[in-house]
C-alpha cells in the first residue's frame, strides 16, 4: 500500500511538472523548476522512471501529460534499456503489449495510439529477434480484434524496419544486420498478415459505405492507409519475389483503384520500381516480379507516370510500345501536371538512352545505334523536338517574371539537350526552321512585347541545342561523316541567313547578337565562319547611335553592351578558331576610339574578350595582350595630380563625383583591372609542363601590380573614411543618401526577385546589380554615385584578393602599412555587409596566400584589428538579436520603420553572412595536428595561438558562436561545447568528430582534455578509463567516434541537445503526414536544460 501510495504520489508531481514546463503562462521560475525536475527523473532511478510513465500513460490524465509520459518511457528505451534486468526487460516489453490493448479505442486521439505502436517497436529493436517472435503470436491475435486494434499493429510494423530504412548513426553495424536479418526471417508471417489486414479491412470498408456505416468505414480506412504505410516501410528492402509471393503486389495494386487509397498504394509502386536488377541467378524472379507489377497497374493508366518516372526498366518490357504512346500523350496534354510529370518520364528514359554504349556508325539522323533497341521511343523523341521548342516558347509567355518557370525550364533545358545530343540533325534542322520561321514573321512595324519574349527564348533553345551537338563528346562535330556534312549546311545556312539581316533598331540588333554568339560552340569547329560573324558583330555595334539625348530610357545603350558581351561569349566557346582574327579585332577597337565611338564600357568589355582570346594562345600572348591594353591606363592611373586632388584629404571625393566623366573613368579602370586579373594566368588543364619553361609560368599581371595597387589602396582608404562619423556628417546630403543600401541589395538580403533592372546593369556576386547605361551624363545623382560606391569597394577588393593569389610579387611591392591604413583605419566605422565582403575578397585570400616567411609582417597588421571589431560587433548583434528580437545592425537604420518585419529579416541575414565569413577567417582545421612543433611553425592556426594579440579576440568569437544560433558559423569554429545547442544537430557528425580529433591527439600531450572531459556534470572516473580502453581495442574512425559520442551523452546526463535531437527525429517520425497534436510543440521550447561544458562558462 505504501509503495503504491508513493508511485501515485510520484506520478502527481510529474504530472505537475508536465503541466507547469508546457503553460506558457507559468512564469520562467516555475517552468526551468519544472523542466529540472522532469530532468532529473529522466536521469534518476530507472525503475522509477518506469513505474512512474507507466502511470501517467493511463486514460485517468490528459492527452498532454500522457503524451510526455510516452516521450519519457521512449526515452528509457533508447538510452537506458540496459540498466533494466532481463526479466525486468520481459516484464516492460509485456506491460507495453497489454498498453496496446487498452488504448485500441475510437476515442483515443491518433498521435497516443501511433506514440504506443512506436514504443513497442522500438522495444524490439531493442531486444532482438527472440522478443519478436514471442510477440508476434499475440500482435496476430490482437490484430483480429477490430480495426481500431488492427490499426496498432499495422503501425507497429511500420516502424519495426525505421533503422533500416532511416540513417541512425547511433545503431551499430552489427545491430542493423541482425534486426535486417531477423525481419526478413519474419517476413512469411508479416507479409500475410499485412496483406489479409488490407484485404479484410478494404473490403469492411466497402461494406460499411454500402450500408451508410460512415463511423464504422472510417475505422476500416483507417487500419487501410496504416498498413499500407507499413508496406511501404518494407518496399525498399523486402525480396521483391516475397512481395509478390505474398500478395502485396497485387493488394496494392487493387488500392489503385480507390481514390482513397491511390496515393498511398502509388508510393509502394515508386518505392519497389526503384529497385536495382540484380546481377546473379534471381535475375529471372526479379524480372517476373517487375511484370507483375506492370500487369497490375497496366488497365490504370492515370497512375503511369508516376511510376514509369522512376525505373527504366520497364520501357524495356514488352509493354513499352503502350508505355510510350501512352506517355507520349501526356506529354501533349493540355494540362500541364501531366504534361510536366510526362517529362520526367522522358528524361530518364533519354538519360537511359544515352547512358548505353554506341557503336562507332550512325543512323541518317544522326543518333547512334543503340544495343538495347527502343526503337518506338526513338520515334517519340524524334518527335518531341519540335513539341519541345512550341512548349519552350509557351512557357516563356506563360510563365515570364515569374519564379514557377525556372525549374520547369531547367528539366525543359536538359530533355533539349538530351534531345539535340541523341538525334542531332533533326535538333538542328527544327531549331534553324523555327529561328528562320520567326526572322520572316518579323513585321515592318514594332514587333509586339510577347514575339520579342519568344525570339529572345529561341536563342536560349539555339544555345543549348548547340551546345549539346558540339560540346566534342558525341563525335558530330569533325570529320568527314556524312552527319557532320549535314550539320554543316544546316547550321551554316541558319548563319548566312543571320548575317544577311539588316536590323537597326536597338532591341532586334540585341536579339541578333545573341543568336550570333549562341552558335559559338558550332564556331569552334567550323572556323571559315568566324570572320563573318565578328564583322557583323562590329556592323551592328557601329549601327547604334552611342551618343543618345535621353540615356535614361533608350535601349541603345543597351544593346550596345550586349553586343560587346556576345564578343566575350564567342571568345570562349569558339576557342583557338577566333586567334587568326585578334589584329583584325584590335585594329577596329583603335579605329573606334581614334573617332570616339567606343565608350569606356564598351572598350573594357572588348578588351576583356581580347583577353579571353589570348588565353588560348598562351602566357606570352597574353602579356602582350596586357601590356597593349594596361599601357593606355596606366598613364594616367598613375598621375599623381588626380591623387592629390581627389585621394590626399577626406572630402576629395566630393569633388570627384561632381566630375561625372572622370568619376567613371576611374570606375571603369578599376573594374577593368579585376577583369584583367580574371582573365589571366594559365587556364586550368592547358599546363604542358614539357612545352613551358619555368620563367613563363610567372603570372601576366605580376609585372603590374606595382603600378596598380598603390593609387588602389588610396582609393579605396577615401571610399572607407566617408563612413568615418567625422567624415560623414560633413557630407552632402545626396552623397550621404548615396551611402545606404539600394533597392537592389534589399531585394537580395530578403530573397525576393529584383525589381525591373535598368538597361546596361551589371550583375555582382552578390545578386546586386550597379547600373552603367548612364556613363557619359554631365551630372550625377544618388543611384549614379551608390552604384559607383559599390562598384569600387567590390571590384577594388576582388583586385586585391585576386592579386594575393599571385604570391610574391603582391607582397614584395607593396608596404604593409599602407594596406593594414586603407582597410582596416575606419573598419569600426564600416557596416556589416563591408565588412563581409572586406573579408571574403581581400583578407581570405590573404590568409591562405600569404608566404610563411611573411605572416609575421602581415597577419599582425591586418588580422588583429578585424579579429577585434568581429568580436565587439557580432558579440553585441548576436546579444541583441537573441535578448531584445533586433540584431541592431547599422546597415538597416534609417532604411525601414524599426518594427517593419523586412528590416528584421535584412538585419538578420547580414549577421549571420558577417559571422560565417569571420568564421571562415578563423577556421581551424586540427586534421594536420599530429606534431604540435611542426604544428605551431607551418600552420596558420599554430600562428594565430602563439599571438595572444590574434589568440584572444578569435578564441573569443570561437566561444561565443556555440551561443549563437546559426548552425554553419559554428561549424567552421567546431568544439564540442556547441553540442550543447539542439540548433546544431546537423552538423552533430563534425562535431563528434573533432572532439574525437582533439582528444586523441592531445591527450598524451596536455592534460587538458581529460579535464575538460571529468568537469561534465554526470562522469566517473572509471567512465573515462572505459572510455580509453575502448579506443585503444580499435582503429577506425567511425567506432573512435561512436565511443566519443557515448561518452559524450553519458557525461552530460543526455544533455547535448544536438545528439538527442538527431536522435530522436531518425526514430520517431510522422509517416502519414497526418497533423500532429499541438501539444508537441512546447517540448522543444522548454527543454533547454543548463549549458554545457565550455559553454557554460560564457
Amino acid at each position: 500500500m505504501e509503495e503504491s501510495n508513493s508511485n501515485n504520489n510520484m506520478a502527481n508531481n510529474v504530472a505537475r511538472a508536465i503541466v507547469a514546463a508546457l503553460d506558457w503562462n507559468s512564469t520562467p521560475d516555475a517552468r526551468k523548476a519544472a523542466v529540472s525536475f522532469l530532468e532529473s527523473i529522466k536521469t534518476g532511478d530507472v525503475r522509477i522512471l518506469a513505474s512512474t510513465s507507466f502511470v501517467l500513460v493511463k486514460r485517468d490524465w490528459s492527452s498532454e501529460i500522457r503524451l510526455h509520459a510516452f516521450k519519457m518511457l521512449q526515452h528509457l528505451v533508447r538510452l537506458r534499456w540496459e540498466e533494466l534486468s532481463p526479466t525486468e526487460r520481459r516484464n516492460f516489453a509485456n506491460a507495453a503489449v497489454e498498453l496496446m490493448a487498452e488504448i485500441a479505442n475510437s476515442c483515443e486521439e491518433w498521435a497516443l495510439k501511433s506514440q504506443t505502436a512506436a514504443l513497442v517497436a522500438e522495444i524490439v529493436r531493442r531486444e532482438g529477434l527472440e522478443l519478436w517472435k514471442e510477440l508476434l503470436p499475440s500482435l496476430v491475435s490482437l490484430s483480429s480484434q477490430g480495426p481500431i486494434q488492427a490499426e496498432l499493429v499495422s503501425m507497429t510494423l511500420r516502424w519495426l524496419p525505421e533503422d533500416i530504412t532511416v540513417h541512425n548513426e547511433d545503431l551499430e553495424g552489427d545491430r542493423r544486420r541482425l534486426l535486417l536479418r531477423g525481419l526478413t526471417e519474419s517476413l512469411p508471417e508479416m507479409l500475410p498478415l499485412l496483406y489479409t489486414l488490407l484485404e479484410r479491412h478494404f473490403g469492411s470498408a466497402l461494406s460499411e459505405v454500402s450500408r451508410q456505416q460512415l463511423d464504422i468505414a472510417k475505422q476500416h480506412a483507417a487500419t487501410v492507409t496504416a498498413t499500407l504505410n507499413a508496406v511501404n516501410s518494407y518496399a525498399e528492402w523486402a525480396p521483391l519475389q516475397d512481395l509478390a509471393k505474398y500478395g502485396i503486389i497485387y493488394g496494392c495494386g487493387v488500392m489503385l483503384s480507390s481514390p482513397d487509397f491511390r496515393l498511398h498504394a502509388c508510393e509502394f509502386f515508386k518505392l519497389v520500381s526503384q529497385r536495382k536488377r540484380p546481377g546473379d541467378a534471381s535475375a529471372s524472379e526479379f524480372d517476373s516480379a517487375m511484370r507483375n507489377i506492370f500487369q497490375n497497374i497496366y488497365a490504370r493508366v492515370w497512375c503511369l507516370w508516376v511510376l514509369l518516372t522512376f525505373n527504366a526498366f520497364l520501357v524495356t518490357t514488352i509493354y513499352s510500345l503502350f508505355i510510350y504512346n501512352r506517355c507520349w500523350a501526356f506529354f501533349q496534354h493540355f494540362k500541364l501536371a501531366l504534361h510536366y510529370q510526362s517529362l520526367l518520364f522522358w528524361l530518364v528514359l533519354m538519360r537511359d538512352l544515352m547512358s548505353k554504349p554506341k557503336v562507332t556508325s550512325h543512323s541518317a539522323d544522326g543518333s547512334a545505334f543503340n544495343s538495347a533497341g527502343f526503337s518506338s521511343g526513338q520515334k517519340r523523341c524524334s518527335l518531341g523536338i519540335p513539341f519541345l521548342l512550341e512548349r519552350w516558347s509557351f512557357g516563356v509567355m506563360i510563365f515570364e517574371g515569374k519564379g514557377d518557370f525556372s525549374q520547369y525550364r531547367s528539366k525543359l533545358t536538359e530533355l533539349m539537350r538530351l534531345f539535340a545530343s541523341f538525334k542531332p540533325l533533326i535538333a538542328g534542322a527544327k531549331i534553324s526552321e523555327r529561328i528562320l520561321s520567326l526572322i520572316k514573321s518579323i513585321p515592318n512595324s514594332q514587333i509586339p512585347v510577347q514575339d520579342l519574349a519568344v525570339m529572345e527564348s529561341m536563342q536560349v533553345a539555339l544555345e543549348n541545342v548547340t551546345n549539346a551537338i558540339f560540346d566534342g563528346s558525341n563525335g558530330y562535330e569533325g570529320g568527314n561523316s556524312e552527319v557532320h556534312k549535314a550539320l554543316c549546311r544546316i547550321f551554316e545556312d541558319l548563319l548566312q541567313q543571320l548575317l544577311s539581316l539588316k536590323w537597326t533598331e536597338p532591341t532586334l540588333v540585341e536579339i541578333l547578337g545573341h543568336y550570333l554568339d549562341a552558335l559559338g560552340p558550332f564556331l569552334k569547329y567550323f572556323p571559315d565562319a568566324v570572320g563573318g560573324v565578328i564583322n557583323k558583330l562590329f556592323e551592328l555595334l557601329m549601327s547604334i547611335p552611342f551618343a543618345v539625348k535621353d540615356l535614361s530610357v533608350s535601349s541603345a545603350r543597351h544593346a550596345r553592351l550586349q553586343i560587346c558581351t556576345s564578343f566575350i561569349r564567342i571568345a570562349k566557346a569558339a576557342d583557338k578558331s577566333v586567334l587568326p582574327h585578334m589584329k583584325g579585332i584590335a585594329d577596329t577597337m583603335a579605329y573606334m576610339q581614334r573617332e570616339g565611338s567606343l565608350l569606356r564600357g564598351e572598350h573594357n568589355l572588348l578588351g576583356e574578350a581580347f583577353l579571353v582570346m589570348a588565353s588560348a594562345a598562351g602566357i606570352q600572348q597574353q602579356q602582350e595582350v596586357l601590356a597593349w591594353l594596361l599601357e593606355p591606363l596606366s598613364q594616367q592611373w598613375t598621375q599623381l595630380e588626380w591623387q592629390n586632388n581627389y585621394l590626399s584629404e577626406p572630402l576629395g571625393l566630393i569633388r570627384l563625383c561632381s566630375e561625372t566623366a572622370f568619376m567613371w573613368s576611374i570606375f571603369h579602370t578599376v573594374t577593368f583591372f579585376e577583369k584583367a586579373l580574371k582573365r589571366s594566368g594559365i587556364k586550368k588543364g592547358s599546363l604542358n609542363l614539357q612545352n613551358i619553361s619555368t620563367a613563363s609560368t610567372i603570372h601576366p599581371m605580376a609585372s603590374h601590380l606595382s603600378w596598380m595597387l598603390p593609387p588602389l589602396l588610396k582609393l579605396l582608404r577615401a571610399v572607407h573614411s566617408l563612413w568615418s562619423p567625422s567624415i560623414s556628417q560633413m557630407l552632402p546630403g545626396e552623397i550621404k543618401a548615396a551611402m545606404t543600401m539600394g533597392n537592389a541589395e534589399r531585394y537580395s538580403l530578403l530573397g525576393e526577385g529584383n525589381p525591373k533592372l535598368s538597361k546596361g546593369a551589371l550583375t555582382f556576386m552578390d545578386g546586386s546589380h550597379i547600373d552603367t547605361s548612364r556613363e557619359g551624363h554631365t551630372e550625377t545623382n544618388e543611384a549614379d554615385i551608390r552604384n559607383w560606391l559599390k562598384g569600387i569597394r567590390d571590384s577594388g577588393y576582388n583586385v586585391l584578393g585576386l592579386s594575393m593569389t599571385i604570391g610574391d610579387p603582391f607582397f614584395k611591392c607593396l608596404d604593409v602599412h599602407s594596406v593594414g591604413v586603407a582597410l582596416m583605419e575606419n573598419i569600426q566605422s564600416m557596416e556589416f555587409r563591408h565588412t563581409r565582403q572586406l573579408v571574403h575578397s581581400a583578407l581570405i585570400p590573404l590568409v591562405k596566400h600569404c608566404p610563411m616567411e611573411m605572416w609575421e609582417v602581415w597577419l599582425e597588421k591586418l588580422l588583429h584589428p578585424l579579429f577585434i571589431h568581429a568580436q565587439q560587433t557580432l558579440t553585441f548583434s548576436w546579444s541583441s538579436l537573441l535578448h531584445e528580437g533586433k540584431a541592431k545592425v547599422p546597415d538597416v537604420l534609417g532604411i525601414l520603420a524599426e518594427a517593419d518585419l523586412k528590416a528584421e529579416v535584412m538585419e538578420e541575414k547580414l549577421l549571420r553572412d558577417l559571422t560565417q565569413q569571420s568564421g571562415h577567417a578563423i577556421r581551424v582545421d586540427l586534421s594536420s595536428l599530429k606534431e604540435l612543433d611542426a604544428f605551431a611553425s607551418n600552420s596558420m592556426v599554430g600562428y594565430v595561438y602563439i599571438h595572444n594579440g590574434l589568440a584572444v579576440p578569435a578564441l573569443q568569437i570561437c566561444l561565443e558562436a556555440f551561443t549563437w544560433t546559426d548552425g554553419e558559423a559554428v561549424s567552421k569554429v567546431l568544439s564540442f561545447c556547441g553540442l550543447a545547442l539542439e540548433s546544431n544537430a546537423f552538423i552533430s557528425a563534425d562535431l563528434v568528430g573533432f572532439c574525437r580529433e582533439i582528444f586523441m591527439y592531445l591527450c598524451d600531450r596536455d592534460p587538458a582534455p581529460r579535464q575538460v572531459l571529468l568537469s561534465l556534470p554526470c562522469i566517473k572516473p572509471q567512465d573515462l578509463v572505459a572510455f580509453e580502453e575502448a579506443l585503444t581495442k580499435t582503429g577506425s574512425p567511425k567506432e573512435q567516434k561512436q565511443h566519443m559520442k557515448s561518452l559524450l551523452l553519458l557525461a552530460t546526463g543526455n544533455r547535448l541537445k544536438a545528439l538527442a535531437a538527431q536522435k530522436s527525429v531518425n526514430i520517431i517520425t510522422n509517416v502519414t503526414m497526418r497533423p500532429r497534436s499541438s501539444v508537441n510543440a512546447p517540448e522543444t521550447r522548454i527543454d533547454e536544460g543548463d549549458t554545457v561544458g565550455l559553454a557554460a562558462i560564457l
